[in-house]
C-alpha cells in the first residue's frame, strides 16, 4: 500500500472486512427459515410464533447499549459481545429444535432469542459507525453498502440452508450458533479507526462503485440460484459449486485494498498528517473541544476564507475543525454534534421516528409472517418469497444510499423526500396484498422489499447529517426502536390474532385464504399513510438545512 505514517491505515480494508460482519448481522433474517420448525416441534400457535418474532426484532434493533458502548470502547469490544450473544442466544435454540433438551419454556427461549438477534446489534453497531467515520464524505453510499449486505444476507442465508444444509432448521441453527462467531472473530482484526477518506479522491467514487456493483452482481447471483434450485434438480456438487462462487463474490471487496497495494497511487500535493477516527472518540472527553458539523458561511475566520483556495481539500477542512480552529459558543443547531440528551428534545429527531417507526413497522409484520403469507396464499416454497424480500430489500438498501447521495449533492433535496415516495408505494402494496388477486405476490413482495430496504438507508444518514456523527452511534440505535416496536403492535397484536381468528373460525390450527391477513395488510397501509404525511413535513422542516449543509464547493461536514 501506500506509504502511510505510523498508525495510520487506509480505510477499505475495514469495509471489506465489514461485509462479512455485516452479513453475520443479518442473521435475524433467518426467522422464516427456522419459525415453522419451532412451531411444529414445540407445537406453538401462529400467535406464539409471532410473539417470538417480536423478540427476533428486539433483539435486533434496540441498540442502545451498543451506541453508548461504541464512542467508549474500540470495535472489538462490541464484535467479542455480539460473538458471545449470538453464541448463547442461538445455542439455546439449538438445544430446543434438536431436542436435546426437552421442555424448554417458552419464556427462555423469547429470551434466548432476544439475546440471539442482539448480536445483530453490536456486530452492525459496530462496523457501521467505524465505517462511517472513516468514510465521512460518504455517509449516504457507506450506509447503503452496509446495509444492503444485510439486506442481501437473507438470501445468502436461503443459499446456504438449501443448497448445503439441506433445509434442516437444526443444521441452519447450528451454524448460527458456531459459524457466526468464526468469521466474526476472523474479521475482528480488520474493524478498526483509520485513515479518513477524502472525498476529493476520484479513485474513492470508482471503489465505490467496484463494491457497489459486485454487491449487486452477488445480489443477482444468489436470486438466480435459489430460482434454479427450486426449478431443477441440482446435484450435491452443482449445489457446493454455487455456494463457493458466492462466497468469492462475498470476497470481492477486499480486491480494491489488493489494488491499491499492487498499484499505489500517491497524491502530488502535500496534505496534513493523515488522523485516525480514533481522534473522534478520544475528543469525546475533552470538553474543550468541539466540533460543529455546519461551518457557518459567514464566519470571518481564516478557516472560512480557506474554504475559497483551491488546494484545500475537504480533508484539510475536516482536520482543521477537528483541531479546534472552530468553536462552538451555543447549543447544537440541525446540522451539528448532538449529545443524545439535546437531540431527544427536538421535533426532527422524533418526526424521523415515527416515519421509521410506521415505514419499518409495517414491513417487518410482513417479513415475520412471510411463510405464513406464503402457505396462506397456496405457495408451496416460501424459500423464494425470502429470497426475492431479501433481493428487493437489498436493491432498496444499496440505490436508495447511492441516489440519495447524489440528489443531495447535486440539488442538496433532502434525503426524506425518499422515504415518503416509498411509503406511497408501500401503501399502494398492502393493497395489492389484500386484493389476492392471482399472481401479485410475488410482485408484492418484490416492491415491499424495496420499500423496506429504503426506510433503513435513509435513516441513518439523515440522522448523522441532523445530530451529527460524534454520538451517531446511541442516536441511530434509537431511531431503531420503531422496528421492534413496530412489530409488537402490528405483528404480534394485530397479525398474530387475526391470522389465530380466522384459522379457528376454519376450524383447525392453520389458516387459508386472503381473508387470513386481509386486515392486517388494511391497517398496515393506514400506518404508512400517516408516515407519508409526517415524512413529508420532516421534509419541509429540514430543507434548510440541505441548502446549508451542501452548499458551495465544499460539502460542509465533519466527522
Amino acid at each position: 500500500m501506500p506509504v502511510l505514517k505510523a498508525g495510520s491505515r487506509p480505510p477499505w480494508v475495514g469495509l471489506g472486512a465489514a461485509v462479512w460482519v455485516e452479513i453475520a448481522a443479518g442473521n435475524p433474517y433467518n426467522f422464516p427459515l427456522y419459525s415453522p420448525a419451532i412451531k411444529s416441534v414445540l407445537g406453538y400457535n401462529q400467535q406464539l410464533i409471532t410473539i417470538l418474532g417480536v423478540a427476533n426484532d428486539f433483539g435486533e434493533n434496540v441498540g442502545i447499549l451498543p451506541g453508548i458502548v461504541c464512542n467508549k470502547f474500540p470495535p472489538w469490544v462490541l464484535l467479542s459481545i455480539g460473538v458471545c450473544a449470538c453464541f448463547l442466544g442461538y445455542g439455546v435454540l439449538w438445544l430446543a429444535v434438536s431436542q436435546t433438551v426437552q421442555s424448554i419454556p417458552f419464556w427462555v427461549l423469547w429470551i434466548a432469542l432476544c439475546i440471539a438477534t442482539n448480536s445483530s446489534a453490536w456486530l452492525s453497531t459496530a462496523v457501521l459507525v467505524t465505517n462511517m467515520r472513516n468514510f465521512p464524505l460518504s455517509r449516504g453510499t457507506v450506509a447503503g453498502i452496509l446495509k444492503g449486505y444485510i439486506g442481501i444476507s437473507a438470501a445468502v442465508y436461503t443459499e446456504v440452508y438449501s443448497m448445503v444444509l439441506q433445509e434442516s432448521a437444526t443444521k441452519l441453527l447450528l451454524v448460527l450458533t458456531l459459524g457466526l462467531p468464526v468469521i466474526c472473530l476472523a474479521m475482528m482484526y480488520f474493524i478498526r479507526p483509520c485513515t479518513a477518506a477524502s472525498g476529493e479522491d476520484s479513485s474513492v467514487h470508482v471503489h465505490f462503485l467496484f463494491t457497489q456493483a459486485t454487491s449487486l452482481c452477488l445480489a443477482i447471483y444468489v436470486l438466480t440460484t435459489v430460482i434454479l434450485k427450486d426449478l431443477l434438480s441440482l446435484n450435491t456438487a452443482i449445489s457446493y459449486t454455487f455456494v463457493a462462487v458466492m462466497v468469492i463474490l462475498l470476497m470481492s471487496p477486499i480486491a480494491i485494498p489488493i489494488k491499491m497495494t499492487l498499484f499505489p497511487v500517491y497524491s502530488k500535493k502535500r496534505g496534513p498528517p493523515f488522523v485516525s477516527s480514533d481522534d473522534l472518540v478520544s475528543a469525546e472527553n475533552d470538553s474543550s473541544q468541539t466540533e460543529p458539523l455546519l461551518i457557518d458561511s459567514s464566519s470571518d475566520t481564516n478557516l472560512v476564507s480557506s474554504y475559497e483556495s483551491e488546494d484545500v481539500s475537504d480533508v484539510d477542512i475536516l482536520l482543521a475543525v477537528g483541531e479546534g480552529a472552530v468553536k462552538k459558543k451555543r447549543r447544537p443547531k440541525r446540522g451539528e454534534d448532538f449529545k443524545f440528551r439535546e437531540a431527544v428534545v427536538k421535533a426532527d429527531f422524533w418526526l424521523l421516528w415515527l416515519v421509521y417507526f410506521f415505514g419499518v413497522g409495517s414491513g417487518v409484520t410482513v417479513l415475520n409472517n412471510l411463510a405464513q403469507i406464503g402457505v396462506s396464499m397456496g405457495v408451496d416454497d416460501t424459500n423464494i418469497l425470502l429470497c426475492l424480500f431479501s433481493f428487493c430489500n437489498f436493491l432498496g438498501r444499496l440505490g436508495a444510499g447511492a441516489v440519495s447521495e447524489h440528489f443531495v449533492r447535486s440539488n442538496k433535496i433532502p434525503r426524506t423526500i425518499w422515504m415518503t415516495i416509498s411509503q406511497i408505494i408501500m401503501i399502494m402494496t398492502f393493497l395489492l396484498y389484500a386484493s389476492a388477486l392471482d399472481g401479485t405476490l410475488y410482485v408484492a413482495t418484490g416492491l415491499l422489499g424495496v420499500c423496506y430496504g429504503v426506510q433503513f438507508a435513509i435513516m441513518i444518514p439523515t440522522a448523522s447529517e441532523l445530530f451529527g456523527l460524534k454520538h451517531f452511534g446511541i442516536i441511530f440505535n434509537f431511531m431503531q426502536l420503531g422496528n421492534p416496536i413496530g412489530a409488537l403492535i402490528f405483528s404480534a397484536l394485530l397479525a398474530g390474532y387475526v391470522y389465530d381468528t380466522e384459522a379457528d373460525n376454519q376450524g383447525g390450527s392453520s389458516c387459508l385464504g386472503a381473508n387470513c391477513y386481509r386486515l392486517t395488510f388494511l391497517v398496515l397501509a393506514c400506518a404508512c399513510g400517516v408516515g407519508t404525511i409526517l415524512s413529508v413535513l420532516l421534509t419541509i422542516r429540514i430543507r434548510p438545512v440541505y441548502q446549508m449543509l451542501y452548499s458551495g464547493s465544499s460539502i460542509r461536514l465533519t466527522h
